[in-house]
């Protein structure tokens, strides 16, 4: 039977390359994202959010077999909370409904090795409290004392929370959906290839993420991950935060995790 996913952030770098793989397995993708997909809406704003699950159900008869949540913007600025965890958020409880009619259902949402790098407390707290006013505004100080760069690092350390506290509840695991999030090293997308292309640029990235394994990644590497784990054989993987990142998380913990 062919699967049913969604996929957000669809139209450039790790969504188009995970819409594209998803579909030259035969899956049928619904695009969602600014342009250039089938679904249209900015996650940004609750209004979109809302159309997002609206068309959805128009699109798919409401029944998903599959969410990847990978819309996400890398900017000083408060929109980037507002994108990377309310609008991921938004996406996976707004079509979990969609999920629970599915056929061995799965959902993925786009952290990132910036988790481990330092963060706004103020940011990540709200964010998890779904308090989005407080987020932006914590957001918009950050900008204001000159730490705009946790902006995001906060949103991808805020879903890798929300994933592992959800992961494992009745919502979720009780209705048989497993639920992940990958954490990309450098992927070589257009979010930072203006600064790869600079060598101070380059210095920086690979200073804050250090890739002993092949260095930095394309797009499509992470799609494959993305792949197996929406598939119906990812029975038991659950609530977990995969690094994709070429050693950087072991050179930057090292066994401290555990």
């Amino acid at each position: 039977m062919t699967r049913t996913y969604l996929v957000t952030g669809s139209a450039s770098g790790i969504g188009a390359a995970a819409t594209a793989h998803l579909r030259n397995q035969g899956a049928h993708v619904v695009g969602a994202d600014l342009r250039d997909s089938d679904i249209t809406v900015d996650l940004a704003t609750a209004d979109g959010r809302r159309e997002l699950v609206e068309q959805a159900h128009q699109l798919t008869g409401g029944r998903l077999d599959g969410v990847v949540a990978c819309a996400g913007v890398a900017q000083f600025d408060p929109i980037t909370i507002g994108v990377n965890y309310f609008g991921a958020v938004a996406t996976l409880e707004g079509l979990r409904p969609l999920l629970v009619e599915g056929t061995d259902p799965r959902a993925v949402v786009i952290s990132s090795v910036a988790s481990l790098h330092p963060t706004d407390s103020s940011i990540v707290e709200a964010a998890l409290a779904g308090d989005e006013a407080a987020a932006t505004a914590a957001a918009r100080s950050a900008v204001e004392s000159g730490h705009g760069a946790q902006i995001y690092s906060s949103s991808k350390a805020a879903i890798a929370r929300w994933v592992r506290r959800n992961a494992v509840t009745a919502e979720w695991a009780g209705m048989g959906i497993p639920l992940n999030a990958i954490a990309p090293g450098t992927i070589v997308t257009p979010m930072i290839q203006a600064m790869l292309d600079t060598d101070a640029g380059l210095k920086a990235i690979d200073g804050s993420v250090p890739m002993p394994l092949n260095g930095h990644a394309q797009p499509q590497q992470v799609a494959q991950l993305i792949s197996w784990l929406v598939s119906k054989e990812n029975s038991h993987i659950t609530g977990q935060v995969v690094f994709l990142d070429g050693g950087a998380d072991a050179v930057l913990r090292g066994d401290g995790t555990w």
